[in-house]
Parts: structure tokens; sequence; C-alpha cells
């Protein structure tokens, strides 16, 4: 009885995997960076969209400005919720700082054109940044003018208007940003200049804080010069025309 013959499996030998070039290396590792950058940030800012800000990288570049001109090294910050800020301050920074604050989407093209227009005649600088660019530089990134810092305040501002919402920028933003030497925050800010909760700020009150937002290290917000007074002259007035809709 003749045998089957089985016909014998011809083993295929294994390609060799192909090693990546040196540019596609360099593609995978910017490509997991970008991928990592946005998954942390997003995370950062789902976080702080529940948890108080504790700390700024302002607040440290100060401290360590202080320590470097022999200066005592102060800090007062202190987090309240924003239905423990008077409605007179949340209004003054609007009036302030960005008068279309409840109407944009984190960028008033209108005002950084008439910024231009204005710095560009010689007149008084002035910045076209809204409160919700300020408080993605404050909360999350330096100092500076570059173009690097400035896309990452973009890309930040973006986040905090689809994440957090007005309501939730401003109570950050008058929580964070810097309303006197070594002071952060409405709640610090009240007791520094007026011996007084942050609740409990009267309209001209709030008017003096605001009005020394541009330069608070410089300007006071008590005991002003002419050219605060008159600032917050013009602010006081305009709070009684904005309207908080959050």
């Amino acid at each position: 009885m003749a045998k089957k013959t089985t016909p014998s499996k011809k083993t295929s030998a294994k390609k060799p995997a192909k090693k990546r070039t040196t540019g596609q290396k360099i593609l995978r590792f910017f490509w997991l960076l970008f991928l990592w950058f946005n998954i942390i940030s997003f995370s950062v800012v789902l976080l702080f969209k529940f948890v108080p800000v504790p700390f700024t990288p302002l607040m440290g570049i100060r401290a360590l400005e202080h320590k470097k001109e022999n200066k005592e090294m102060t800090c007062s910050h202190d987090w309240v919720p924003i239905d423990e800020i008077s409605l007179n301050l949340q209004k003054a920074v609007i009036a302030s700082e960005d008068g279309r604050f409840l109407e944009h989407w984190g960028f008033d093209f209108e005002a950084m054109q008439k910024a231009y227009k204005n710095n560009s005649k010689g007149k008084r600088l002035k910045g076209g940044s809204t409160i919700s660019q300020q408080t993605a530089k404050n909360v999350f990134l330096w100092q500076g003018r570059s173009y690097v810092r400035k896309g990452l305040e973009a890309y930040y501002t973006v986040l905090i208007e689809l994440i957090w919402g007005k309501k939730r920028i401003m109570e950050v933003y008058l929580n964070s940003i810097e309303m006197g030497d070594g002071v952060y925050g409405a709640e610090a800010a009240s007791k520094h200049w007026y011996r007084k909760d942050a609740a409990n700020l009267t309209r001209y009150e709030a008017a003096g804080i605001a009005a020394i937002l541009p330069n608070p290290r410089k300007y006071k917000a008590s005991n002003s010069s002419s050219y605060i007074n008159r600032r917050k002259a013009r602010i006081s007035k305009e709070i009684g025309y904005v309207k908080l809709d959050y």
C-alpha cells in the first residue's frame, strides 16, 4: 500500500523590521511630545475648573525678585469663592480691563486693533488682552512677549473658555492676579488696601483696585496719585453700566 506523502510546509523567512530613519524618529518624538502636552494641559485645566489655584508662576517669579533685591519675600494670597467677592469689583475689572468680557470668546480683536493704533501713535501704552487671556497667562505661563508664550497664551485661552466658562474665569482671575507688591487676589488686596473683606468693597474701593491693575507694583489703590484718582472716578461711573450675566 502506497504511503501518502504530505507536502512539506515551506518555512518563510521573517522579514527584518524596517529601521526608522532619523527623520521619522524626530517626527515621532515631536508627535508624542505634542500628544502628552495636550493631555497634561487639558487635565490641569479640567482640574482647576473645580479646585482653587494654589500658586501661580508669577508668585514664584516675584518671590525670586524680592530675594535677589534683598527684600522680604512676601506673598499674600487668600482664595475665596466668587460669591464672597463684591459685585462692585467684578464689574470694576470688566469696566477697566475688558468691557466686552461677557460677549467675546476669549479674544477682543476690536480692542487689539484699537490698542495697536494708540500705541503706534505714541499714546500711553495699552494692551488689548482680555480677562480670559490675562487669566491664562497668570495661571499657566511665564511673563514675556515671545511668540512662543503668546501662542501658548492663545491655546490656554481657548481651553479655559471652553472648559471653565465666564464665571469660573472671573473667579480664578480675581483670586490670582497681582493687585499690589506681593499681593494676589481680591481678598488679600481688600485687606491690604482697605482693611476689609472682598465681599464688602464699595464701588469706589473696587474702582481703586481695578485702577491699579495695569501696574499694581507702581500704583496705589488708596492714597493714590492724581492719575489713579481720575481712573477711579471713571471706572466708578462705568460700574453702573456693567450688567453681569454669567
